[in-house]
């Protein structure tokens, strides 16, 4: 299977944990599933997440494929092959971070490390049926990882229960705190407009949630997906740009950063005007309501056959990205929608407050 692009065997005897392939573990490559990286040099240090993986007992046992350079959402690619969805077989997996949460759904690893810049944590929690956090931006170490320089970048971890999910934060995050309690929290859910099976399923977990809801409108939503786009465009230019030389980068992706290589410092200007009244207009939010709701996806994976046009994977990132240009930190609770098939429960919470997050959809869940 087209999960692990290297298998591990450390000398930890705590939790399995699976590694994507953009974050450096010392004595392998690092290629983020690109064959321009085929030739990388071995990584002369483990990155500080993987160290502290180390430090807490973890045992790595693989590193993961994903879409190629990160750069994509739907997890295809034809180097490496596409990993599958354990759960949901004929359905895309998900990217980038598409071997982590394969490997989770297949009970490869107790939990995984990804990567999320637009989603990339979230959107392959969702297709494969598992949680996904996208922590607080710049709370996790980003010391070792691809790409060097980010402002939207966030290491995550996946777990197929929520319990995992948090003994995967307290592994990684020296500084991750008991979970405070979750009395008097009021859950805002944002109106979007997605699939009627999926909003259906997230009222009924809502409803039985416990928690007082609050309808509660985000208006920058759009103008925030947008603007984030312009920003991984430019920064995964910057990053990646000089790889096309060597005619080696899969022809989507290659596509892709052609285009990105056009983002203007006007569109960028612009694009960090946006981010700055989004970050304002969410924190205002928060204050109303702690914690926020909304789907992760508009609607279910798409089939890998239908997969391949890449403008029918447009919008999969709608209500994710917003949250990578504000820095937020938001957690994807796999749910199943009326036709069997996967759904994705997004919970958005104040920076610095990913403990109240976690302790927020463990009580959730505990209702479902």
């Amino acid at each position: 299977m087209a999960i692990f692009v290297e298998r591990l065997s450390s000398a930890g005897s705590g939790l399995r944990v699976a590694i994507k392939d953009t974050i450096d573990i010392a004595g392998y490559s690092t290629r983020a599933s690109s064959r321009a990286l085929q030739d990388a040099p071995a990584a002369p240090h483990h990155a500080d997440v993987v160290q502290s993986l180390i430090d807490s007992g973890c045992q790595l046992v693989g590193k993961t494929t994903l879409h190629e350079l990160a750069f994509g959402t739907t997890g295809l690619n034809d180097w490496t092959g596409t990993a599958p969805n354990p759960l949901f077989p004929g359905r895309i997996p998900g990217g980038s971070s598409s071997g982590s949460a394969a490997a989770v759904a297949a009970g490869m690893a107790d939990f995984a490390l990804g990567t999320d810049t637009g989603g990339s944590v979230r959107i392959p929690a969702a297709c494969c049926g598992v949680f996904g956090l996208k922590p607080t931006f710049g709370r996790i170490s980003r010391k070792g990882v691809m790409p060097t320089l980010s402002s939207l970048d966030c290491v995550g971890p996946l777990a197929a229960d929520i319990e995992r999910l948090i003994a995967a934060m307290r592994a990684i995050d020296p500084s991750f705190r008991a979970l405070p309690a979750t009395n008097g929290v009021r859950i805002g859910v944002v109106p979007v407009q997605a699939d009627k099976e999926i909003l259906a399923a997230l009222e009924a977990a809502l409803a039985t949630s416990g928690f007082p809801l609050q309808s509660l409108n985000l208006s920058g939503m759009t103008a925030a997906y947008d603007a984030g786009l312009v920003v991984i465009n430019r920064e995964t230019w910057n990053a990646c740009g000089h790889l096309l030389k060597g005619g080696l980068v899969g022809e989507d992706v290659a596509g892709r950063l052609r285009a990105a290589s056009q983002v203007t410092d006007a569109a960028l200007e612009q694009a960090e005007h946006i981010r700055h009244a989004f970050t304002a207009e969410v924190d205002q939010a928060l204050m109303v309501c702690p914690i926020l709701a909304m789907p992760t996806m508009p609607d279910y994976p798409l089939l890998i056959a239908d997969a391949a046009d890449t403008c029918a994977a447009i919008g999969m990132t709608s209500f994710v990205r917003p949250f990578n240009l504000s820095g937020h930190p938001a957690l994807s609770i796999p749910l199943v929608g009326g036709a069997g098939l996967p759904v994705s429960l997004q919970l958005i919470a104040a920076k610095g407050a990913d403990e109240l997050l976690c302790a927020v959809a463990h009580e959730l869940v505990r209702h479902l």
